[in-house]
């Protein structure tokens, strides 16, 4: 028998000595032989079943786990501990993808805040196909200050957990006022939404903004809205566009420097037009 001193069986496998300790210590992998003195032996053959170890350790399984595997030798018990770890693993990697995207998203959205026009800017915009996510609060948003703003924000997260929807899309909230009551000047409005991906929230969830032109005012202040409104209607009657769809309110930039206690809002007001 080839016996191999706990520094020798280490560096033969790629391990250290102290993880051979400690699967000592717990009973999951022994040595073969104890000296006299106490100090560990191994033997080659049982390279075998450390690979095993650490085989299902890069898997993603626990040493509790391994050791259960290997005391009951049962491959039916392995393989649903295995197709556990695979749907795992498959969740971190749909979260990181998603917190990879919420990086993309918050970035363009400090680049678009950094080249925004001045405020009071008119100006027209062509915009891409974006997904929204959309909650009904019931209250009429321009009946209220900022302080409902935020009531209004907490509705919106509520909403987002019972949904099961991921939290980092809590960011950039807006608010939507139909066609109908934009063109009367009607300031009613009781829907909030945020800009979503497709691939990580459900169809039956999200609300498709088709791509198009849009006629654009720049705020830089929550109470400015309704006269910017006002001058964006006069804007788009005065060049001879026809509004033909909902106007929005995106917030383009949540600056995380709050403002005397309040939420630093740079605003891109938009409404979706066509040519006569």
């Amino acid at each position: 028998m080839q016996l191999l001193t706990i520094g020798q069986m280490a560096r033969l496998n790629h391990v250290s000595e102290q993880t051979l300790r400690l699967y000592d210590n717990i009973g999951l992998f022994s040595p073969s032989h104890r000296g006299e003195n106490g100090y560990r032996y191994y033997d080659i053959k049982q390279s075998a079943v450390l690979d095993i170890i650490q085989y299902m350790k890069s898997l993603g399984m626990s040493l509790k786990e391994i050791q259960l595997q290997l005391e009951k030798k049962d491959l039916t018990l392995i393989e649903s501990v295995l197709r556990e770890k695979q749907r795992q693993t498959e969740e971190e990697i749909r979260a990181l993808k998603c917190q990879r995207r919420a990086l993309e998203r918050t970035i363009e959205s400090f680049a678009r805040y950094r080249s925004a026009p001045p405020d009071g800017t008119l100006q027209m915009e062509y915009i891409g196909q974006r997904q929204m996510y959309v909650v009904d609060t019931g209250v009429n948003f321009y009946d209220h200050d900022v302080e409902y703003y935020e009531n209004m924000l907490r509705n919106l997260q509520d909403q987002l957990v019972k949904d099961r929807l991921p939290q980092i899309y809590f960011c950039n909230a807006g608010t939507i006022l139909t066609q109908e009551n934009f063109l009367s000047l009607n300031y009613y409005a009781t829907q909030v939404f945020v800009f979503v991906d497709r691939e990580f929230v459900p169809d039956d969830l999200t609300v498709t903004i088709p791509a198009g032109n849009y006629a654009c005012i720049y705020c830089d202040d929550f109470y400015k809205e309704k006269a910017y409104i006002s001058r964006l209607l006069s804007h788009i009657k005065e060049i001879g566009y026809e509004v033909c769809g909902d106007y929005l309110c995106e917030s383009i930039a949540d600056i995380p420097v709050a403002k005397s206690n309040a939420r630093g809002l740079y605003l891109r007001l938009q409404v979706p037009v066509r040519f006569r």
